[in-house]
């Protein structure tokens, strides 16, 4: 699976994903970095599939209304620390690509993985 995760997260998030086989970006790689504008995010997950990982609801809003990213993993957690999310994503990753396979969008909070659409 190819990811694009957005510049609210850490980038060891992308370690995380490339350690467990998948391909995985950050906003930081990109010319304008953790400037980069949502609609080049969009474009970029619909061209290249990427699932776009973010905390940012404007995805949320795009998705449901556009099918823009290609797919989403919404992180809603509130407030977590970088450490706290790397280890809830690595823990609950295999339900995520699951998930994934199946769906569009895919929530991930601290207790559960939600496939939404």
């Amino acid at each position: 699976m190819r990811f694009l995760v957005d510049a609210h997260l850490p980038r060891r998030l992308c370690a995380i994903l490339v350690q467990h086989g998948h391909d995985a970006t950050h906003t930081l790689d990109f010319p304008t970095g953790n400037k980069t504008k949502d609609l080049v995010i969009n474009q970029v997950s619909v061209r290249e599939q990427r699932v776009v990982v973010s905390k940012d609801s404007d995805f949320f809003y795009s998705h449901v209304l556009h099918a823009h990213p290609w797919k989403l993993l919404l992180i809603k957690t509130g407030n977590i620390s970088s450490q706290d999310l790397c280890v809830l994503l690595e823990r609950n990753l295999p339900i995520i690509e699951t998930a994934l396979q199946s769906h569009t969008l895919v929530e991930i909070d601290r207790s559960s993985v939600t496939p939404v659409m």
